[in-house]
């Protein structure tokens, strides 16, 4: 049993898709590292339903890409920007250039055995209900009168996060408006009926789906008749048969529910991703609809930015503000995706004037630039981060490239910097412990230099070794002797 006496470097709260990913980005830098889950075991339910091409990415960067391909499928369908039907645009950004279809139930598994992999402690059945800090470390306190110490804590325990309201974080937004019912359930329909009275009420109700998920059980999806007061009120098959009767005149013979859940339209940002020494990621940090399947895909990627920069913190050389990069960083991404999920919502509405401005946005995305707008939008490879003037480059993640040594992110694996030179003169001596150093003159780099974080994102572009030596110091602190 862990107590005071044993210091751990991080508590994940939560073992969700962020906690997990979390716990194995800072295992990969030797951190100490435990996750506490207070479910005692998986639920196996699917709210989300694949990897958008960023995340993709992530996998990739991690050599964990492969797992999830085995487990899923690839597709290039329109329909992501408020289910509006327009082709992906040629030639994105990317060498990944799809949707990863996959449940959240199997993302959690492979993250789960990639922290396990690694070293991670996962304990399940572990409720955490206090914690207090002082400028050593937090405490935490556990439902069972576990006490716990460890130097830093990560909150990445839902939308009804214990730890943000421990922390006393302010959560603010605007409450739901609708609200859906999402199932996953067996079926009698047969699969022709099910598809084409679903495919018929989708031309006016674009919250209404079935997704197969093998097999007779499907997952469900069908308006509510309004918004419930108890959010936590549990979902009853009888409630489930009887919207989905409303909407299809049946109810295609549901029977043996896995899951039933209900969500709303909430939309709520934490007013700060850290305080002291703990921290707010995923749905802990920010609530909003599930329009354009970003949700799961965006705690990934803050675990994937968070990550390296709170090892840097514990292993002593984050130079000063790297840790309050996180905030500055990732609390705009997030504000952004409650902007367009909120505007998806509208273009669902089927009043007359959503109505009529999704007509307008569907012209609209005729255009080239508009709809690769949107599309990069939606899968987060347009993020950039503002690290000040300077090359297009500067702050955006750099798509995968072939090197005479080899694929970019099989370069990347290890979780540290990496500076690509092509002239040859460049020298990253002092941070080698840090930073990877490849002399590579091959076409895919078309810059003379660029020093990518830990998480691919462009640091620095140019080939003056001064300008890189204040460059590395900003990003991986003070040289070694």
């Amino acid at each position: 049993m862990l107590n005071g006496a044993l210091m751990i470097d991080v508590i994940v709260a939560g073992g969700g898709p962020t906690g997990l990913m979390l716990a194995g980005e800072l295992r990969l830098r030797g951190v100490r590292v435990l996750v506490l889950e207070k479910e005692t075991e998986p639920t196996g339910q699917a709210r989300a339903l694949g990897l958008h091409v960023r995340s993709i990415e992530v996998m990739d960067q991690r050599g964990l890409l492969e797992r999830f391909l085995a487990l899923g499928e690839r597709f290039t369908v329109g329909g992501f920007f408020a289910g509006i039907d327009k082709p992906w645009p040629d030639r994105l950004d990317t060498a990944h250039a799809y949707v990863l279809a996959i449940p959240q139930s199997s993302t959690e598994r492979l993250l789960a055995e990639h922290a396990a992999e690694l070293g991670v402690e996962i304990r399940r059945g572990c409720e955490l209900v206090g914690l207090a800090q002082d400028e050593h470390g937090v405490s935490a306190e556990l439902a069972d009168g576990t006490r716990l110490r460890s130097r830093y804590l990560v909150g990445c325990d839902g939308g009804r996060s214990t730890v943000r309201k421990l922390l006393g974080v302010g959560f603010p937004g605007e409450p739901s408006r609708v609200e859906t019912l999402l199932g996953e359930m067996e079926v009698t329909a047969s699969p022709e009926t099910l598809a084409s009275v679903v495919a018929e009420i989708r031309k006016t109700h674009l919250r209404f789906g079935a997704v197969p998920l093998g097999g007779e059980v499907y997952r469900l999806i069908v308006p509510a008749e309004g918004v419930t007061k108890d959010r936590a009120a549990p979902v009853t098959l009888e409630e489930f048969r009887q919207r989905l009767r409303v909407f299809a005149g049946t109810d295609f013979g549901v029977h043996s529910p896995r899951c039933l859940s209900r969500f709303g339209d909430a939309t709520r940002l934490a007013e700060r991703y850290r305080v002291g020494r703990v921290l707010l990621a995923g749905d802990a940090a920010h609530i909003h609809p599930p329009t354009g399947g970003q949700g799961l895909n965006l705690g990934v990627q803050e675990a994937f930015n968070l990550g390296w920069k709170l090892a840097a913190e514990v292993h002593g050389w984050a130079p000063e503000g790297l840790l309050d990069s996180y905030h500055a960083e990732r609390r705009p991404v997030a504000a952004d995706v409650l902007v367009n999920t909120r505007a998806q919502i509208e273009l669902l509405s089927l009043e007359p004037g959503p109505r009529a401005v999704r007509r307008l946005v569907s012209e609209l995305m005729d255009f080239e630039e508009v709809n690769r707008y949107l599309i990069e939008k939606i899968t987060a490879i347009g993020v950039r981060y503002d690290l000040g003037d300077g090359h297009d480059l500067l702050g955006r993640r750099m798509r995968d490239v072939r090197l005479t040594q080899g694929r970019l992110y099989e370069l990347m694996r290890g979780g540290r910097g990496l500076l690509l030179d092509r002239t040859g003169r460049l020298s990253v001596a002092g941070w080698a412990d840090r930073v990877d150093h490849v002399v590579d003159v091959g076409d895919g780099l078309d810059v003379p230099a660029a020093l990518l974080r830990p998480d691919g994102h462009v640091a620095w572009v140019g080939e003056d070794q001064q300008e890189l030596l204040g460059r590395l110091a900003t990003w991986f602190g003070a040289p070694t002797s």
